[in-house]
């Protein structure tokens, strides 16, 4: 290949922040998409629609598609979905190119240094038609057309859309019951080196490019690729979907930081998430429910971060409860959080989201589940729920004294130390949400913090105690800031 940059995996993981960006091709301020097509002529040829990157002003987003038609003996179209997912793989592959996502939510953007060295979109094009043919020797000739015209992009963003809804309802009979192997992929890992996604047929890669049959093909193609069979072994927790032979996978896959997963909980050990999720499960605690924000959602979730934010909170291959990154795919499925209560606890969905899986959303749901045009903030979201008589509000009472009662037990058998129980320190039922606790005001030179979690360990106690204060008041007689001189702590 004539390319005036380097390709290869050594590419894989780089990063193009915006000053060092010449380009962003689709992203989250504009829309493309990218699509495998199976067909009988191929002939490769590459060809780029609208402008290629010289005609294109340094620092502008444009709407952006790629499509790959491939032929070839044996080519079936169930391999669609499998060879569309390499497309992140082989973009990567190129100096001074970064992609995310896949679909119809990529995110391209190409460095200034490569553009001054030569690259081109016809040069993607050639790459990507020669790793297609290299890396799979059953493709025999491979088109590939690059359009960044804007009216063209949109138009066929439509058709791919249906070819993507086509995909995803292939496996909408099969269960994880069913079958005896899960599937593994690890493609993610030169972003997220710790995340190990697991496909099955009740849960689609967070990503959304690849359903089990995807995996299964291909994992028969290309045996030695990232993508891999799970033996299922015995079944832990059906609920959960804890399985022996999955917890061994993850444990092997990402160096041994992640022990455990539960598939269908995103409270109890859930499943790690790179980066590429289609959208994010994330736990309210105020109304003990869960919001769900994709990622073309530009708004504020009504904890008052956005989808970017909550994407930092649980990406990189991070096990972190309360978070999860999930598929659209995953929310139409019959075991969806099952775990944590399914869409019975689903509280605050974008509107837009919300019409994409309404027919997903049990029918006396629909209306008691909150969008962006109903509320704005927790407060509302509460006011909201109790009047729609939403499940979540019959625990709201019980729940705060049940979880400080179950702390205080576990502390009480870990340390063996009955602790107290005020009288003063009564709670009261709040005509809100759960417990008030009655808390003196501060006087001068106090400070009142709602709450502080201790770290295992901490004063003597065993690692696996923690201690959390709530409605804490601090005593400060002396506060000293002390601003430290970078230079000086590199000397």
């Amino acid at each position: 290949m004539d390319v005036p940059v380097s390709v290869g995996p050594m590419n894989e993981g780089e990063r193009i922040r915006k000053p060092d960006m010449y380009v962003e091709l689709a992203g989250p301020k504009s829309y493309g998409f990218e699509l495998v097509k199976v067909v009988d002529g191929a002939s490769d040829k590459v060809e780029v629609i609208g402008d290629d990157l010289d005609k294109i002003e340094e620092g502008s987003r444009v709407p952006f598609a790629v499509i790959v038609n491939v032929s070839g003996d044996g080519l079936e179209e169930d391999l669609e979905g499998v060879l569309e997912r390499r497309v992140h793989e082989f973009f990567n592959y190129i100096e001074g190119v970064m992609h995310l996502n896949q679909r119809d939510n990529i995110w391209i953007r190409i460095s200034k240094d490569a553009f001054e060295k030569g690259l081109r979109l016809k040069h993607i094009g050639e790459v990507l038609k020669e790793m297609f043919k290299g890396e799979f020797p059953f493709i025999k000739h491979v088109d590939v057309k690059i359009i960044t015209d804007p009216e063209k992009v949109k138009e066929e963003l439509e058709r791919a859309r249906e070819i993507y809804a086509k995909r995803d309802e292939r496996t909408r009979s099969l269960h994880e019951e069913d079958v005896d192997v899960f599937y593994g992929c690890i493609m993610c890992q030169s972003f997220a080196p710790t995340h190990v996604c697991v496909i099955t047929p009740d849960r689609p890669a967070l990503c959304g490019g690849i359903n089990y049959l995807d995996a299964r093909a291909a994992a028969k193609i290309d045996p030695e690729g990232p993508i891999f069979e799970i033996s299922k072994g015995e079944c832990l927790d059906d609920v959960k979907g804890i399985y022996e032979g999955v917890n061994e996978t993850v444990y092997s896959r990402s160096q041994g930081a992640i022990e455990s997963v539960a598939l269908h909980s995103a409270l109890d050990k859930p499943c790690t998430s790179c980066g590429c999720f289609e959208a994010i499960a994330f736990y309210i605690p105020e109304v003990n429910g869960f919001g769900i924000v994709h990622r073309s959602y530009k708004g504020e979730t009504p904890i008052g971060v956005p989808f970017s934010g909550l994407a930092g909170q649980c990406s990189g291959g991070q096990q972190v409860e309360g978070f999860c990154g999930i598929s659209i795919a995953y929310m139409k499925s019959p075991k969806f959080l099952q775990a944590d209560g399914g869409w019975k606890r689903v509280v605050w969905l974008p509107k837009d989201l919300k019409e994409k899986v309404v027919d997903a959303i049990p029918e006396d749901l629909r209306d008691k589940i909150a969008t962006e045009e109903d509320i704005s903030n927790i407060d509302e979201l509460q006011k909201f729920l109790k009047e729609k008589n939403h499940p979540v509000v019959e625990n709201w009472g019980a729940i705060s004294e049940e979880v400080v009662e179950e702390e205080e037990v576990r502390v009480e058998e870990a340390t063996g130390v009955e602790l107290e129980r005020p009288v003063e320190a009564s709670m009261e039922e709040s005509e809100g949400i759960g417990v008030e606790y009655v808390t003196p005001m501060p006087s001068e030179g106090e400070i009142t913090v709602p709450t502080i979690s201790l770290p295992g360990g901490f004063m003597g106690l065993p690692s696996n105690v923690r201690i959390i204060l709530k409605n804490v008041i601090i005593q400060v007689e002396e506060l000293v800031i002390i601003r430290e001189d970078k230079d000086k702590k590199r000397e």
